[in-house]
C-alpha cells in the first residue's frame, strides 16, 4: 500500500479528524503527528492535504422532527425502545425518553449521541427506527438532553 493510502485509511479510522478535514479546519502537520504514520511527517502532512482536498465539503442539514419528552420509563421486555430483549416503558421508573418524530435516520441518531456526551449526558440506551428516534437518559439530564437533541436537529452532519 502506499504511504497516500495508508495516510486516508489512518484518516478513516478517526471520523472526527475525516469531518474536520472536510470542514477545513485542521492543521495538517499536527495531524500527521496524531495519526503515527510511518514516514517522513511532512509526506504524511501531504497526503493528509491531497485527501482533505479530495472529500466533500462539510455540509449540515436541518431536520424537521418535533422532540417530546417521557419520563417514568422503567426496564420492561417490552416498550418505547428494546434491543436484545431489555425494553424501557412509561411507569414507575426513573428514567427519561426523548423521542424525537418526522426526517429522523441513523445519522441523526449519530449526530445527537455526540452532542449528548459532549454535554455530559450519558445515555443508557439509544436507537432509531422508521420516523421515530428514541434516546434514553437518567432523569435529571432530561431537560438538558431535551436542549441538546433540539439542538442536534438544525444540524445533522451529511
Amino acid at each position: 500500500m502506499t504511504q497516500a493510502a495508508v495516510t486516508r485509511a489512518a484518516v478513516d479510522e478517526h471520523p472526527f479528524l475525516r469531518r474536520a478535514l472536510r470542514a477545513g479546519v485542521v492543521n495538517h502537520a499536527a495531524a500527521a503527528r496524531f495519526l503515527d504514520v510511518d514516514g517522513d511527517e511532512d509526506a504524511v502532512a501531504a497526503a493528509i492535504r491531497r485527501y482533505s482536498e479530495d472529500l466533500p465539503e462539510f455540509d449540515a442539514d436541518a431536520r424537521d422532527a418535533h422532540v417530546s419528552m417521557q419520563s417514568g420509563l422503567g426496564p420492561s421486555d417490552d416498550g418505547l425502545l428494546v434491543v436484545a430483549g431489555c425494553g424501557f416503558e412509561p411507569g414507575e421508573g426513573d428514567l427519561t425518553a426523548l423521542l424525537a418524530s418526522g426526517d429522523v435516520d441513523t445519522q441523526t441518531l449519530a449526530s445527537a449521541l455526540e452532542r449528548l456526551h459532549a454535554a455530559d449526558v450519558d445515555p443508557v440506551a439509544a436507537g432509531v427506527a422508521e420516523d421515530t428516534l428514541a434516546v434514553v437518559v437518567e432523569r435529571r439530564d432530561g431537560a438538558d438532553a431535551l436542549r441538546v437533541v433540539e439542538n442536534a436537529l438544525g444540524a445533522v452532519p451529511v
